[in-house]
């Protein structure tokens, strides 16, 4: 087989997988769910608590707006994912969520959510990690049930940098683009119902 032949023949194979597409929107949005829904309902059982860390704690004007806002988005954002009811329209409002965060509560401390020592986006905040983390392990096993206590995973000390804000904004983005997906979400019943209609007319 010729290399342009391979070439068709691997491009075709590809293309016989496009009736599965709507796999990939289906996945990101039951992902992203309950992430989200957790965000929320967290905000709006601790409303008080919350606007205090908006205003007080982050600096951001109209503290009382904003975490309501931020709260209704992400709880009713939850709840047309799952649905896949508006899924380009609210993914919108849940980016700006999405970047507010990673502006207001995540930057400073760099890119990585999870601490470490070295590596490509290791840092002077997080290079110390390696240490306290020996330091943390030599304690529990002296004084704690240390294999009780790992048996279920590692410790690691959290650096809470913007790298989950940042995956799920690209998440977001790519349900944007590509919309709810097809058959598992009413976006797609409905815009069928309105294309059959149109041609009806």
């Amino acid at each position: 087989m010729s290399p342009v032949a391979s070439i068709q023949y691997l491009h075709n194979a590809i293309e016989r997988t496009r009736p599965a597409d709507f796999i990939a929107p289906l996945l990101l949005r039951l992902y992203l769910a309950p992430i989200f829904w957790m965000a929320g309902t967290s905000k709006l059982n601790n409303m008080e608590a919350t606007v205090d860390w908006f205003g007080d704690g982050l600096g951001i004007p109209l503290p009382l707006f904003m975490a309501w806002a931020a709260a209704l988005t992400e709880t009713l954002g939850a709840v047309l994912l799952i649905a896949g009811i508006a899924v380009r329209v609210i993914a919108v409002p849940l980016m700006v969520t999405m970047l507010v965060a990673a502006l207001t509560v995540h930057w400073d401390n760099g890119w990585l959510a999870i601490a470490e020592g070295s590596g490509l986006f290791a840092t002077e905040r997080t290079q110390g990690a390696i240490e306290r983390l020996a330091m943390a392990r030599s304690i529990l096993q002296e004084y704690g049930h240390y294999e009780w206590l790992t048996q279920k995973g590692r410790f690691v000390i959290l650096n809470n940098g913007i790298e989950f804000a940042a995956t799920y904004f690209i998440m977001l983005l790519t349900l944007f683009f590509t919309g709810a997906g097809r058959y598992l979400s009413i976006d797609y019943w409905l815009r069928r119902r309105l294309v059959e209609r149109d041609h009806a007319d």
